[in-house]
């Protein structure tokens, strides 16, 4: 779970980012940007993270306060499981990424796989959709994420990286190797391979 002021500061975050996208008044606007500097120096104190860095993030943020989508593919071969190497940390994870607009969450987790990995796939079943606050992720993230778990059928390709990526590898659930745990959880794998197992299991969700 995610710490408790991480989780004020997010809703903080939100209601003020609310209130700027609807509010005309002079003076409510003030209120509303006090409200989210108040909340970027919440997550500034507690974290490693800059104020700088934290404010132009919000800065970043337009329109009604949602949640992000992470969707991630995963591809089975045999008994083992397609993961990419991260370049950013290091650790291994499920390849996928952001959702993109104009895309379904099938596209866009179909896209992110040959792009990470250099495999074709076709989407077959939502295994999961998890809350990341929920899920045991570290660091913690300053947004509200869901997260899409889409098993996928093999379809052709080779391995292949890319400028996110410089590893591509199957492994055993025996053989897990050091994750990325921003992006890919040891439990979520675990499960994963429960439903490879027992294919009629149902979608897993918060």
């Amino acid at each position: 779970m995610e710490p408790k002021w991480l989780e004020w500061a997010k809703s903080l975050q939100a209601e003020a980012q609310n209130g700027l996208t609807f509010s005309q008044n002079e003076f409510e606007r003030e209120r509303y940007n006090h409200i989210l500097d108040i909340a970027a120096e919440m997550m500034a104190s507690n974290s490693d993270a800059d104020l700088a860095y934290i404010r132009d993030l919000f800065q970043d943020v337009e329109g009604y306060m949602t949640p992000r989508v992470d969707v991630r593919g995963v591809v089975f071969k045999d008994d083992r499981v397609l993961l990419v190497k991260e370049k950013s940390d290091g650790g291994w994870t499920l390849p996928g990424g952001w959702a993109d607009p104009n895309e379904t969450p099938s596209q866009s987790v179909e896209r992110e796989v040959i792009e990470e990995s250099g495999f074709q796939v076709k989407t077959s079943k939502v295994l999961a959709v998890f809350d990341r606050a929920k899920q045991g992720h570290t660091p913690p993230f300053p947004y509200h994420v869901y997260k899409l778990f889409f098993l996928c059928e093999l379809k052709g390709g080779k391995k292949a990286t890319s400028i996110e990526t410089d590893g591509v590898d199957w492994f055993l659930e025996s053989d897990i190797p050091a994750l990325s745990p921003a992006r890919t959880t040891v439990s979520q794998l675990k499960r994963f391979f429960e439903h490879h197992r027992n294919p009629d299991l149902p979608t897993d969700f918060d």
